[in-house]
């Protein structure tokens, strides 16, 4: 009985609260309806790790998609020794049907699968040019967890395995609607674009006051090495004839190097042969004295004597050095001197100066 009456008021209640709800509100009053009417109806989940051994920026834009792709799911760090095969099961046990999955090789190299779990297709990508969220410092900012635009270059639909990727790029990066994590706002786009035969991966924001685009990051360039048709391997669908591995571009820069090293090398063992062996002598040019005038041939003067001296000349005087010149002004001197009575006369002391100088 006690049950009974339970029930009765229960119901009752019930019924009250429904009236309630279905009563006409007054006027001037309005209940916002719900953001979002509709059911989430794509399951798509895609599960984003990597292997051991990455570097610290490989880890930082394994971050910043998982921060820009919402209905994406962690998962701890892989060893190198395990198969690829084992990413399947990985994936099922997450129950996610898509897989980002970053491998490191010799902690410089990485390498990006997306796979479509579990049956394919499968590609693989060699990362170049990562740059992150914090590395670039970009101006523009997106609200956390709303869902992107995907813009892709003409290129993506003329190409059969360019059309393959745009398939799994757009079923992995563009965010489901309805989804319980994501916010029912679109402010930013994903731009794949092909240059170089490489896809290059940007992300921008949508600004609200004209509509103009403003980078926000990360960005990373995808060289495609090989598309499979299974998940994680099977037959080969495409391999990139262009290709070359970080090995062989690192071999053919050291080459490089070596290949300069031996030319100087051998440059300078060039010139050092050059210097030691002897200068080769030209033949005679018979036109070379064509044009030269005979000249009158002399005999050969053979001088057997000395020759002779010039003649002296006899009204030379002989010009006395200064030194023989003081000694005999000296000795007029003391002349003079010795000869009081020739003081008076001039004349006479110049005569007998004259008479000295002749006699010596």
């Amino acid at each position: 009985m006690v049950m009974a009456a339970k029930r009765r008021a229960g119901a009752g209640s019930r019924a009250a609260k429904r009236s309630r709800l279905n009563s006409p509100e007054p006027e001037g009053r309005t209940i916002p309806s719900p953001v979002s009417k509709g059911k989430w109806k794509n399951k798509e989940r895609v599960v984003i790790f990597s292997s051991r051994g990455i570097d610290y920026r490989a880890r930082h834009l394994m971050q910043d998609l998982r921060k820009l792709m919402p209905h994406s799911k962690p998962d701890t760090k892989m060893d190198r020794k395990d198969k690829l095969f084992v990413v399947n099961e990985i994936c099922e046990m997450k129950n996610c049907n898509k897989c980002l999955y970053f491998e490191a090789k010799k902690k410089q190299d990485l390498y990006m699968w997306i796979s479509n779990v579990p049956h394919g297709p499968s590609a693989k990508f060699l990362i170049q040019n990562i740059h992150t969220l914090d590395e670039l410092k970009m101006t523009g900012n997106c609200l956390k967890g709303s869902r992107p635009l995907l813009s892709f270059d003409p290129m993506f639909d003329k190409e059969p395995h360019y059309s393959v990727l745009k398939e799994l790029f757009i079923q992995i990066f563009s965010t489901p609607r309805y989804h319980p994590k994501s916010q029912p706002f679109v402010d930013h786009i994903f731009t794949f674009t092909v240059t170089d035969k490489r896809i290059w991966f940007r992300n921008y924001q949508i600004i609200e006051e004209d509509g103009a685009l403003v980078e926000i990051g990360p960005r990373f360039v995808l060289n495609l090495i090989k598309i499979f048709q299974g998940s994680f391997g099977g037959p080969t669908l495409y391999e990139n004839p262009t290709y070359r591995s970080p090995n062989m571009h690192r071999r053919m820069l050291r080459m490089a190097t070596a290949a300069r090293f031996l030319e100087k090398h051998r440059m300078k063992e060039l010139q050092r042969a050059q210097q030691s062996e002897k200068l080769l002598t030209l033949p005679e040019d018979p036109t070379q004295a064509v044009f030269d005038t005979p000249a009158a041939k002399k005999p050969p003067l053979i001088q057997l004597e000395p020759p002779p001296d010039p003649p002296k000349n006899p009204n030379r005087k002989k010009r006395l050095y200064k030194r023989q010149r003081m000694k005999l002004r000296q000795s007029t001197n003391l002349l003079a001197n010795s000869q009081p009575s020739l003081r008076g006369n001039p004349a006479q002391s110049d005569s007998a100066t004259i008479r000295e100088e002749k006699h010596q």
